[in-house]
């Protein structure tokens, strides 16, 4: 079993940033059982949960178009850990911000993080 943590989510004013955290951990990992892609994903307030950005061991990037520009994803691997830049919010991107990761055949979800963007 594998257990994502993240951390950093916040309320925030128009324009700012924050920096989102996501920590896998779990026993499987401390035998070498390899973290894939790590990702980010949203629910907004009554909408479905949506990509944000995502990030494969080999450092392949991908993003969805809302968060193109505004956002950066990047990873530690030796930390089992990924991270969420988020520069120029807007209200829009308010959201419960989950991580995901990829072990071996099975995927993760993180519990979330609350983003609160204030207009």
């Amino acid at each position: 079993q594998v257990q994502l943590v993240e951390s950093g989510g916040d309320l925030v004013q128009t324009g700012e940033s924050l920096r989102l955290s996501c920590a896998a951990s779990g026993r499987i990992l401390s035998f070498n059982v390899i973290v894939n892609t790590m990702g980010w994903y949203r629910r907004a307030p009554g909408k479905q949960r949506e990509f944000v950005a995502s990030i494969t061991r080999s450092g392949s990037i991908d993003y969805a178009d809302s968060v193109k520009g505004r956002f950066t994803v990047s990873r530690d691997s030796a930390k089992n850990t990924v991270y969420l830049q988020m520069n120029g919010l807007k209200p829009e991107d308010t959201a419960v911000y989950y991580c995901r990761a990829w072990v071996g055949p099975k995927d993760y979800w993180g519990q979330g993080t609350q983003v609160t963007v204030s207009s």
